[in-house]
């Protein structure tokens, strides 16, 4: 479908559309034109992916000078499922720009055979994947649907439609385009960045084990003093020979037009002999789009390696962005514990027997390292001078730091490892004195305890600023590849660099030492932690840089306390409902179980045997009368533990195996992934399953139960934090002292939005369907529930409130005969707009009047 929305040219792949897309795009449009920032949150499974990617690249090929399109995702499997519907995209928008020409050879015209176009039920019957991929809510959502519903509406006698989908045979078109005028019509070039172990294609490093290893052994391959030698003694020293031939190769290492996901940058490198992972680096510069990892923006240390190639007018894009302020807390804070301190001595150990050595053997090198620590930071290198004064760097470095010469008493490296000593030597000592018979949790602001390291220690505090950045240079000098040996040094390193950087003005840290942090008996582990408890610091540079930001996600509600703790005005802050044809999904509040005692998990009443029984009745209950998969998420790892514990004495577990295999979410990950592939073999099998997993796990936030993988999900009691947690609770403080926002109000949020992510796996089109279970009292009241979202709350009425579980149970049995029926051909065709619908949606004209359409939309029509 290509149509005009308020002006601009939109190419959107397929054939129908839904009133919310259209209400989606439009509202990034005006974000967009307005040049400002915005908060969306769009129904689970209505095609938020294909909408973002559809509205901001017709965006871009109408204003050529919008910048790029960086799409920040969280998990390498949703980077190549957003990858997979950007070539969709840019195929049908090749594909109509060839028409629009009168260009027979072009994409989707049988220039190239890889393309071609096939009927929507072909598409929907191998459109299946596996669901341990992340959010995959894109435009198949529109394939599955129109597919169930057909090519025409039952009110209309014309003939049927074959439905055009642009795909290859075996997927979309990815790789180099070379027909045509490239990628997209208009020579586009699309990457995704990721880390080496998911890029590498040397055989050896791809046999490493985890991530560690992997960057250790291309260092050790790659370096540049490893270079100088294989260099001067050919055959000394093994070197990569890709990263060999895309350094010789310099200039001519480029990427042509294409969409270029990680197993097409794998092949396109190996097929040419060049290190994919360092020709992506090279190419950021000159592609339109980007698709990475959060932390690529969010966590300054890294996105110094990507934030050059940025120009300001770039549309930063943070899909499923719910859980935001938390990766943005996360990378601003660290921790550091007695095992981590006895490594970095040995570390220090380490530095300065090579230091040593090195100023026998080659003090020339020393020297220079110290002249060019004289003049700067970004004369040296180790600091590349942002783009402009409001660089990703700025949110850890003041800007005196950067252009500033490293203080005298840490310049040569002998004076460093000492200055080192002295800090790490001060911090255990603070351990033992938290651990000792007259400690405790203790908390400080960043100003006391640096005051009382500079005590401690005699040491000033404009040299702590560099420790960061000082022991990066000295790691490049003495030419250490294993960087990861290093990496309890490098913590401490930043933990004095953002203390000491952030100890004046306001304190937006904490220093909370523990004396015990170890959920081992008996066992005694204690901490110091620099805990970040304003989430903007990290996030404030990109609003100040970049023209647009888009936040946007499923789960989003309430969506106005997003402002606040991001501290960011957005233009455009919005709450889509879902449009349906049939009540694809049921939310039920049950408040009592079959015994009319009340259940809920809150601390008072999560121990009691009734509520325990009643939890446990109502799963067989609910697991006899549900086919295929069931989901049931808990509060905690503790909590799941120990109920299940508390069911297998009482029989439950014994009953509700009858009914369904049982599989459990571990905290070890490869435990979780053989069990999820257990369960769905089982559902698969028509045997029936039950995942117990936990809230804010890995299976709630990253895997979809579509289709017979999840017919219900259960929600047992309110996912709250842990309220005890120290480092919570300095946050709740500093969250109430300066945003206003009242300590139940952010844990109500908080809460709602997890639960919210847990049911919301249950749904991926309109065509599925599922229950969503609330089984805790708490739900009823109006402030908890009303924080759920808008596409759930339009479901639940006040008769699915306030049930036990035998009403529950008939809600549930009646809902399934009713999604059992044939869909209604007709009703789904209400729900998916057509063009001519579309088209009449703009704004309306002068001496126009408004109507609703076949979809359910306002329409205009001109008299």
């Amino acid at each position: 479908m290509r149509f005009d929305l308020d002006g601009l040219d939109v190419f959107f792949p397929y054939d129908r559309i839904y009133l919310e897309q259209h209400q989606y795009m439009r509202a990034l449009k005006q974000t967009l034109d307005g040049g400002g920032h915005c908060l969306l949150e769009m129904p689970t499974g209505t095609g938020k992916t294909v909408c973002l990617l559809s509205l901001i690249t017709s965006y871009q090929f109408a204003n050529p000078g919008a910048g790029k399109l960086v799409y920040c995702t969280r998990t390498v499997p949703e980077m190549n499922s957003v990858m997979e519907e950007l070539a969709t995209v840019l195929a049908y928008r090749a594909e109509q720009l060839g028409l629009q020409d009168g260009n027979d050879n072009d994409v989707g015209n049988g220039a190239d055979d890889d393309v071609q176009m096939v009927d929507i039920e072909d598409v929907a019957g191998k459109s299946t994947r596996s669901n341990t991929e992340d959010e995959n809510d894109t435009g198949k959502s529109n394939e599955a649907d129109t597919a169930a519903a057909g090519s025409t509406s039952s009110n209309s006698r014309r003939k049927k439609k074959r439905r055009r989908v642009y795909r290859r045979k075996d997927g979309p078109p990815m790789g180099p385009i070379s027909d045509g005028k490239g990628a997209g019509g208009s020579g586009c070039l699309a990457l995704c960045l990721s880390s080496r172990r998911n890029m590498c294609v040397h055989e050896r490093v791809m046999k490493e084990a985890d991530r560690e290893a992997v960057d250790a052994a291309c260092r050790s391959m790659t370096a540049t003093w490893v270079l100088d030698m294989a260099k001067k003694n050919p055959g000394s020293i093994e070197t990569c020979p890709y990263y060999d031939a895309f350094h010789s190769a310099g200039e001519a290492t480029t990427l042509p037009s294409g969409v270029y996901d990680l197993e097409e940058l794998k092949k396109w490198g190996k097929e040419r002999g060049w290190c994919p992972y360092y020709l992506t680096r090279q190419a950021i510069n000159h592609a339109n789009i980007l698709v990475f990892n959060y932390q690529y923006m969010l966590d300054p240390k890294v996105a110094k390696m990507v934030s050059k190639e940025l120009e300001a007018e770039s549309i930063i894009v943070f899909d499923e962005a719910h859980n935001i302020d938390s990766v943005c807390i996360e990378a601003l804070s660290v921790t550091v514990n007695e095992r981590g301190l006895e490594q970095a001595t040995r570390s220090l150990g380490r530095l300065s027997s090579e230091v040593s050595r090195i100023k026998a053997s080659d003090n020339q090198r020393l020297q220079a390292e110290y002249q060019n620590l004289v003049n700067g930071l970004v004369d040296q290198g180790l600091l590349e001078a942002p783009a402009n004064d409001a660089g990703l760097a700025g949110n850890v470095l003041n800007a005196d730091v950067l252009n500033e010469a490293v203080p005298g008493n840490i310049r040569r490296a002998e004076h460093f490892i000492a200055f080192m000593k002295k800090i790490v030597e001060h911090l255990k000592s603070r351990l033992r004195t938290v651990a000792g018979p007259n400690g405790g949790v203790q908390s400080e602001t960043p100003l006391a305890f640096l005051h009382r390291m500079m005590n401690g220690t005699s040491l000033e505090a404009k040299p702590l600023k560099f420790a960061y950045s000082r022991l990066t240079s000295l790691l490049r000098t003495l030419q250490v590849s294993n960087l990861d040996d290093f990496n309890a040094l490098t913590d401490i390193a930043d933990f004095v660099t953002l203390l000491s950087t952030y100890s004046e003005g306001v304190a937006r840290f904490a220093i909370i030492m523990e004396p015990n942090i170890s959920s081992i008996p008996g066992a005694s582990d204690p901490v110091i932690q620099l805990a970040c408890l304003d989430a903007s610091l990290a996030i404030a540079p990109l609003f100040k840089r970049f023209g647009s930001v888009v936040i946007t996600s499923g789960t989003l509600s309430p969506i106005d306390l997003y402002p606040k703790l991001l501290q960011f005005e957005p233009r455009v802050s919005e709450s889509l409902q879902m449009s349906t044809f049939r009540p694809c999904i049921r939310p039920l509040v049950v408040t009592r179980g079959s015994d009319q005692l009340a259940v809920s998990t809150k601390f008072d009443d999560r121990g009691d045997l009734g509520v325990v029984r009643n939890y446990g009745a109502m799963l067989v209950e609910l697991c006899s009368s549900i086919p295929d998969g069931v989901v049931a998420f808990f509060t905690s790892y503790s909590y799941m533990e120990s109920i299940i514990g508390e069911w297998d004495g009482m029989g439950i577990l014994r009953q509700l195996t009858k009914h369904k295999l049982v599989f459990i979410e571990t905290k070890d990950v490869v435990e979780t992934t053989l069990a999820l592939d257990n369960y769905r073999r089982a559902c698969d099998s028509g045997r029936g399953a039950v995942f117990l997993s936990v809230a804010r796990g890995k299976v709630s936030e990253g895997i979809n139960f579509d289709r017979h993988y999840g017919r219900a999900v259960i929600m047992f009691g309110v996912p709250f934090q842990y309220t005890l947690s120290h480092v919570l609770r300095a946050r709740l403080e500093y969250l109430q002292t300066h945003y206003q926002i009242r300590e139940q109000d952010f844990l109500n949020f908080d809460a709602l939005r997890q639960a919210s992510q847990c049911v919301g796996r249950v749904i991926r089109s309109k065509t599925d369907y599922g229950l969503m279970i609330f089984a805790d009292s708490r739900y009823n009241r109006h402030d908890k529930r009303s924080k759920l979202p808008k596409w759930i709350l339009q479901f639940l009425g006040d008769q699915y409130l306030n049930l036990s579980t035998d009403m529950a149970l008939q809600h549930c049995r009646h809902f399934l005969r009713l999604m059992a029926q044939p869909i209604d051909q007709a009703a789904l065709q209400s729900v998916l707009l057509t063009l001519e619908e579309v088209e009449r949606m703009n704004p309306r004209q002068e001496g126009g009047t408004e109507t609703a359409g076949e979809g359910g939309a306002m329409i205009t029509e001109v008299l």
